[in-house]
């Protein structure tokens, strides 16, 4: 098994609440709010867990240069790793 996969099956584990931001993003393109919205998660933290999941390719924006408005998208990776968990 691959470095990455394994790094990220790692960090979805250890938090229930990443592994519930990117169930939701395995639904479609989404934005934190609606994120925030569907799960009852904390803006806040979904901005936060988005930032941490995009560190490890499990997620990407899509439009990285907005600074309102930013649309997150489940990479390859991260359905994979969703598949392990």
């Amino acid at each position: 098994m691959e470095r990455e996969l394994i790094e990220g099956i790692a960090i979805i584990q250890r938090s229930k609440c990443k592994e519930i931001v990117l169930r939701s993003l395995n639904n479609g393109i989404k934005m934190p709010s609606k994120i925030s919205k569907e799960t009852k998660i904390s803006i806040h933290h979904v901005s936060r867990y988005l930032k941490q999941l995009k560190e490890k390719n499990l997620v990407i924006c899509l439009n990285e240069d907005y600074k309102q408005g930013r649309l997150y998208k489940i990479t390859e990776l991260g359905k994979e790793v969703l598949e392990h968990i």
